[in-house]
Order: structure tokens, then sequence, then C-alpha cells
């Protein structure tokens, strides 16, 4: 299938299977904001469930104090619940 057939989604999944990847770098990939890049992942996520395949996702995490416990993880926080900093790791995602 060419590129220009492939849709967003079908992009991002087709990343998500190569290598591990944040929101960042997956939306200068496919030309798009980190925020819509985690709305469509969340719906990578169950399309690829039917292939037998799971999105796999290394949750945010806080540099400053380490925290990584959020409650969503396919989220962009923008800051600590525990310590209140706003310099937040983003989560990673792959496909396996």
């Amino acid at each position: 299938m060419r590129e220009a057939d492939e849709t967003t989604r079908q992009r991002l999944a087709d990343a998500l299977r190569e290598k591990p990847a944040t929101p960042s770098e997956l939306a200068a990939e496919v030309d798009l904001v980190p925020h819509a890049v985690v709305d469509h992942v969340e719906h990578v996520a169950r399309s690829i469930e039917e292939r037998d395949e799971q999105l796999l996702v290394a949750p945010p995490t806080c540099r400053d104090c380490g925290f990584d416990e959020f409650d969503q993880l396919l989220n962009l926080p923008s800051r600590c619940p525990s310590c209140k900093s706003e310099s937040i790791a983003e989560p990673t995602f792959t496909i396996e």
C-alpha cells in the first residue's frame, strides 16, 4: 500500500510496530499535534486487538520526583500530582 493511501491510524500503527515512540515523536512523523496522536492511539489500541496484537504503554513519569502512577496512561499530564512539577516525560507506546 502506498503511504498516501494509508490512513493516519494505519501509519501510527505501522510506526509503533517498528519501534516504541512518544506522542511528540509520532506527531512529527504524521504531522499532527501530540494530543491528537493520543486520541488516534486510543482507537488504534481497540482495532489491533482483532489482530491479536496489543498496545504497550510505558507511563508518563515526573522527571523531578519519579512519580509514574498516573490514572490514565493514554494521556499527556500537565503536572505531577505528587510534587506539582510540570516536568513530565511523555508516555511511550509500542505495539507487540
